[in-house]
């Protein structure tokens, strides 16, 4: 089913634009009824060539290319409009197979929305078709202090100033033995995970201030995996925990796709098209 919209100055004149959250194929889109979007308001469906975007309505005084400059240098904003945009991509997710939007996508209306589905049509559907009936899921390594046998101080002449540098050293001796232990693990952990996911991505580590974990991440690892396959892919987290106490292994998900959709600049994008 195909539909367009003629480009008119009405949807200019008042202002507003359509915030894309994601694009799924054409199905009952009941789970839409009363879904909030961006500042609240229901999302809705804008169709084209047997594929649906899920939009929602925005004030280009707020979600306008200049507006959106300003706005995504706000963190509270920036943070506000991340949660609202995931919260529908993720129960689109949770439905079926869904191309999420890159954060902060805008059109000026309905016509360039169903413009922008005919035109990318292809690469779509070959999306979808790859991300049907699997999930992605995180599996993240934290450190764990001491788990790599510690150096024993030795005695030795030089009195308590030497001795002091001689444990000094030892502790960084040992610390630096733990990080390369650590990144060891991590790799190997990685490699198992993606030959038994369908596709993988290593994604740098969190900083403790954003992860709110107490030690440092060695592990940011995304897998595509297939849900008959989940258990198996379970399983082989509780036996990598087993194999590699240097790391504490924690797995989560599903997830919407984000890191298998189409490669893409990762940071926010308005897209610019030209006036009617």
């Amino acid at each position: 089913m195909s539909s367009t919209v003629d480009c008119g100055a009405g949807d200019l004149a008042a202002g507003t634009g359509r915030w894309l959250h994601g694009v799924v194929r054409e199905a009952d889109l009941g789970l839409l009824t009363g879904l909030p979007g961006m500042g609240g308001e229901p999302v809705r469906p804008v169709r084209a060539g047997g594929l649906v975007a899920v939009v929602s309505s925005v004030p280009l005084t707020e979600y306008g290319e200049e507006a959106l400059r300003r706005n995504l240098e706000n963190l509270a904003w920036l943070e506000r409009a991340a949660r609202a945009h995931h919260r529908v991509v993720d129960a689109l997710a949770r439905a079926g197979a869904v191309v999420p939007a890159r954060l902060a996508t805008v059109h000026h209306d309905d016509g360039r929305v169903a413009a922008s589905l005919t035109d990318r049509r292809a690469e779509l559907v070959t999306l979808l078709d790859r991300l049907t009936g699997r999930g992605e899921w995180g599996v993240k390594g934290y450190v764990v202090p001491g788990a790599t046998p510690q150096a024993e101080e030795t005695a030795g002449p030089g009195g308590a100033g030497a001795a002091y540098l001689r444990r000094r050293r030892a502790q960084l001796t040992a610390r630096e033995d733990g990080q390369r232990a650590a990144a060891s693990a991590a790799a190997a952990v990685h490699d198992a995970l993606s030959r038994q996911a369908v596709a993988a991505r290593r994604h740098p580590p969190q900083d403790r201030r954003l992860s709110g974990a107490p030690t440092a991440m060695a592990l940011n690892g995304a897998y595509l995996v297939d849900t008959a396959t989940l258990s198996a892919f379970a399983g082989l987290v509780d036996s990598l925990r087993a194999r590699h106490p240097e790391l504490r292994l924690e797995l989560t998900g599903p997830w919407p796709p984000y890191s298998f959709v189409a490669e893409r600049p990762a940071e926010p994008a308005l897209v610019r098209e030209p006036a009617c």
